[in-house]
């Protein structure tokens, strides 16, 4: 697991966020869900689960909204095979977009010590959240977890209907992105079977590149931890050849070598990833004119819906919540009623000259 080699950013201050990056469908939910167990707090408003994720995906919905927005104001989308690197905006629009990033962290999650926030579009749009962070004072530490790109595209391929050829090019542009945003910040990377298969070893590996033990990692937190991660949550088998899918598959084995040879401890040589970030843009400069934006057009339609839903899903949640209290609300208000029309009656019933 290697660290961050230089002090960049705030790590030791009295707010420090840990920050799950990496690839959609790569396991970002499952060490998020670890690092919430052990005491890093998640937001106010969490993305519930589905047929796709069932124990949930720990995102904060309404930030994930905020980070497609400002992925679709600089020509992206999320799932952009190009979307690495980061696309800045002019000065006085990017300050607009930190304004409004800082509002919904902060309402978000307050002013809790530890903030964890995952979503996989803060990969790519790392360099924006890190000067939000920092003009809160707050610190950073990085979980990054790594799964084969071959089990990633099996899910999106089941999700979205993606060819693996785009999923692996994806793929490789938010681990990239999650490597090169990170090189001055405490990071872990995490081998994502490994986490099922022993969490308690990988989470001495993240202390250990963090320089810090995990906020609250209890007994009871271990035991919750125990019921919530196992090789079931495997949906996808890793592995498998990627020299088929052409060019991107290639690169993507490219940088795959490198992270799981850093999940393991080494310290794999930066130009190899410095080079496939080179070939990256030249296929973007070369390719990046010929992708339609009709598919950020059907991004704008899907975040619409996506949103409509989440807000749904989140009313339903908070009503069935307060169903019991809503229930007495009514018992109690029937009461009332009752003892209003009998006093009514009673009084009716009085002397007039009394």
């Amino acid at each position: 697991m290697t660290g961050g080699e230089a002090s960049g950013s705030r790590t030791g201050g009295e707010r420090t966020a840990y920050l799950v990056l990496g690839m959609h469908r790569s396991g970002t939910s499952a060490v998020t869900q670890l690092l919430s167990l052990a005491g890093a707090r998640l937001p106010a408003n969490v993305m519930p689960g589905d047929e796709y994720n069932q124990q949930g995906y720990f995102e904060p919905w309404k930030i994930a909204i905020l980070n497609d927005e400002r992925l679709r104001a600089a020509g992206s989308a999320w799932d952009d095979g190009f979307a690495f690197p980061f696309r800045p905006l002019a000065a006085d629009d990017e300050a607009l977009w930190s304004e409004r990033a800082r509002a919904l962290f902060a309402e978000e999650y307050g002013r809790v010590r530890h903030p964890l926030m995952k979503d996989p579009r803060v990969t790519v749009l790392l360099p924006f959240w890190r000067k939000v962070l920092e003009r809160q004072g707050v610190g950073a530490r990085c979980v990054i977890p790594v799964r084969h790109p071959l089990a990633v595209a099996g899910s999106l391929q089941r999700r979205d209907g993606f060819p693996p050829e785009k999923s692996v090019l994806v793929w490789t542009a938010y681990m990239l992105a999650a490597e090169a945003y990170t090189r001055d910040l405490p990071r872990g990377f995490v081998a994502y079977d490994a986490l099922l298969a022993d969490w308690r070893g990988q989470v001495a590996r993240i202390e250990a590149a963090h320089g810090a033990p995990l906020p609250k990692l209890d007994e009871k937190a271990a035991r919750r931890i125990d019921q919530a991660l196992s090789p079931d949550l495997r949906h996808n088998a890793g592995g498998g050849d990627l020299s088929g899918l052409g060019w991107s598959g290639d690169l993507a084995a490219r940088v795959l070598d490198w992270f799981e040879a850093a999940a393991r401890d080494a310290r794999p040589a930066r130009r190899i990833l410095d080079e496939a970030a080179a070939e990256m843009g030249r296929r973007a400069a070369e390719m990046g004119p010929l992708v339609s934006p009709a598919a950020r057009d059907l991004d704008v339609a899907r975040t619409g819906l996506i949103e409509a839903r989440r807000r749904a899903e989140h009313l339903e949640d908070v009503l069935t919540r307060q169903q019991p209290d809503l229930e007495a609300g009514w018992r109690a208000r029937n009461a009332l009623a009752a003892v209003e029309a009998e006093l009514d009656a009673a009084l009716a019933g009085e002397d007039p000259k009394s």
